[in-house]
């Protein structure tokens, strides 16, 4: 016998799920993120994307001023 009808069979309400308070916002109904977790993906997406910019600086220093500096290459634009 399942649970749904033992249940039934003893006068016993149906069985209530467990639900968190941070579960219980979504973010889109039918989508399983909630709003903690949408706010998470923005942090984190944000701090990817400063941490990029700053490894594409710390890269066009390199080729622009290191590289040449240190003999590494010469840059096509000098003349």
């Amino acid at each position: 016998m399942g649970e749904a009808r033992r249940r039934a069979s003893q006068g016993l309400p149906p069985r209530q799920q467990k639900k968190d308070s941070k579960d219980v916002e979504r973010f889109i109904a039918w989508l399983p993120l909630t709003r903690n977790q949408a706010s998470q993906f923005v942090s984190i997406t944000t701090r990817g994307a400063w941490i990029g910019i700053g490894a594409l600086v710390v890269f066009w220093v390199v080729v622009r001023f290191v590289g040449p500096a240190a003999g590494w290459w010469t840059l096509a634009d000098t003349p």
